[in-house]
């Protein structure tokens, strides 16, 4: 069985809130750099690599853009961002297509601006693998809609010549990676940052830093997590992002920033995206407690909950 995937207005529009951000970037090929490509027998190697173009439009402008958006769809404006780190909020209710809509996001970039390298940074192995299920199965799709198809990988600590594939390439790549693989404390997720024998004494996060790669973060407030000072969110700063997209269904109030796209839970159901949801509740009329009956003692709710 094949699946048939049809454009939805919904998803172009979070799509063109993203990339109306931009408006006045030129539209260039990427940057060439020179790409380290390690030592080998104790010479020192290079090529030519690939990063995306830097955000030439002045940051007034992309304030003024993300204000213009946000009033456009009564969203709470923006007073000012960190040029050193741009992050923009995307919230889409579950079951609305979230993976979806930002590969088609990076493809629109990519269409408009020219940018072609992408980071999907994901809170577990099981959405990391959904994800990847996602890029193929939606391959055909995108190709016929842009005549083009993007590279997708999922970062592997024992398979780093991707890593050099994603930097040498000029074509569209996307690296999945999830959280576990570069914060946290066992040996194989630090060895994003060694310098590896088997990758010619290199450090991996080197050689995707040096791209520029836009980030896209799938469910935030899972990667991220609470700690304003946990590992990850240090850790993040360290991939050298052009800028950065949060997608979620709910994301915590402390990480809302410049949210730029909303559909919540009763948009996607006045828009019949979804089911509504009913609640069926307990009711006992006449009785005079002679017989069973139903009794709450309490309530018990973990941390987090």
């Amino acid at each position: 069985m094949k699946l048939k995937f049809k454009n939805q207005q919904f998803q172009t529009d979070a799509a063109k809130a993203v990339t109306d951000v931009f408006q006045g970037q030129r539209n260039g090929s990427l940057l060439e750099f020179t790409h380290d490509l390690g030592t080998d027998n104790g010479g020192l190697f290079d090529a030519v690599g690939y990063k995306n173009q830097p955000i030439e439009v002045p940051y007034s402008e992309v304030l003024n853009h993300i204000r213009d958006i946000q009033m456009a769809a009564q969203l709470k404006p923006t007073e000012s961002f960190d040029r050193a780190d741009l992050r923009l909020t995307i919230e889409m209710e579950t079951g609305t297509g979230k993976t979806y809509t930002y590969i088609k996001t990076m493809f629109e970039l990519n269409k408009l601006y020219g940018w072609s390298k992408f980071i999907i940074v994901v809170p577990s192995i099981a959405i990391r693998e959904g994800v990847c299920k996602s890029f193929e199965v939606m391959s055909e799709h995108f190709a016929a809609e842009y005549g083009k198809r993007i590279q997708s990988f999922v970062y592997d600590s024992s398979q780093l010549t991707k890593i050099d594939q994603f930097a040498s390439d000029a074509n569209m790549h996307v690296m999945i990676i999830n959280t576990q693989a570069f914060a946290a404390r066992g040996e194989d997720a630090r060895r994003i940052y060694m310098k590896l024998d088997a990758f010619r004494s290199r450090r991996p996060i080197d050689v995707i830093a040096a791209t520029n790669p836009i980030l896209i973060i799938d469910e935030p407030q899972s990667v991220l997590g609470a700690d304003k000072k946990n590992a990850t969110r240090n850790r993040l700063k360290e991939f050298n992002p052009l800028f950065t997209l949060l997608y979620s269904a709910t994301h915590r109030a402390d990480d809302i920033v410049n949210m730029i796209y909303r559909l919540d839970a009763m948009d996607a159901y006045n828009k019949k995206l979804v089911k509504k949801i009913s609640v069926v509740g307990i009711e006992q009329k006449g009785s005079t407690a002679t017989n069973g009956y139903l009794y709450l003692e309490s309530i018990e709710l973990s941390e987090g909950n």
